[in-house]
């Protein structure tokens, strides 16, 4: 480019990602690029290859074959520098049930902040995210599955990461709270620069955090567009109908 300038590396490259186990292809000659700062939707079937495809960006299986990027570094000849950029949610995903709420954030907090301050700004941020309020003092054992989800939440967004990888973030959570997360997500994508990768199986959820969505089919991306443009391509009012469509005749 001229004057010097150097073109800014996407959030998530991903090109020609395979991912087999034994004889079964999770993942088969899949292509996806997440731009800097944008909410990024994953849906598709069970099965269909979404929480490989994340784990992978989260550097916690490697590919068979293909290549995927993190902000410019390779997930497998440098995973140390995509893990600095990044936190994941896994869909299935526990606390240390002796800790109280507060602890469990002041503990994960120190893997990541610098000086005992920004530890005590993670905390402070992670409590507002939970919207746990005093029920932070208890242990976490005697919280329900709801509020253990909010906690990881909160626990996942609180350091603001440059790239969040979110598995089915509002699992578990009634409708109050659900809406709750989503409006957290929101503001932190907004007002902080952090691009978020979720996947969910809520379609409204997805419609409503999204500028953009992929869905995945047997390990294959068979659609992408932003919510608006896939209704019209369509003909469909929301993003159920546009999945249904694509999954039956795509």
């Amino acid at each position: 480019m001229e004057g010097g300038e150097k073109e800014m590396a996407a959030a998530v490259d991903i090109s020609n990602l395979v991912k087999v186990f034994g004889t079964k292809k999770a993942v088969n000659g899949l292509y996806l690029k997440v731009n800097e700062g944008e909410i990024f939707g994953l849906i598709g079937p069970n099965g269909a290859g979404k929480t490989t495809t994340l784990r992978i960006i989260a550097t916690l299986l490697k590919p068979t074959s293909g290549n995927v990027k993190v902000f410019g570094y390779d997930v497998v000849s440098d995973p140390g520098n995509v893990r600095k950029l990044i936190s994941y949610l896994p869909e299935e995903s526990g606390a240390y049930n002796n800790l109280s709420g507060l602890e469990y954030l002041r503990f994960m907090a120190s893997f990541y902040a610098r000086n005992r301050e920004e530890i005590e700004s993670f905390v402070e941020e992670g409590a507002k995210i939970s919207g746990l309020k005093e029920r932070l003092n208890d242990k976490i054992k005697t919280y329900s599955k709801g509020m253990k989800r909010r906690l990881l939440v909160a626990r996942t967004l609180m350091t603001r990461p440059k790239l969040a990888i979110l598995d089915e973030p509002t699992s578990g959570l009634d409708v109050f709270y659900a809406h709750y997360v989503r409006d957290e997500i929101k503001e932190y994508a907004r007002n902080y620069g952090v691009t978020v990768l979720l996947s969910s199986h809520n379609m409204l959820e997805v419609q409503y955090l999204c500028s953009r969505v992929a869905l995945i089919n047997n390990g294959v991306i068979v659609e992408e567009g932003s919510p608006e443009e896939l209704f019209r391509k369509y003909d469909s009012k929301n993003l159920e109908e546009v999945f249904i469509k694509v999954s039956r005749y795509g």
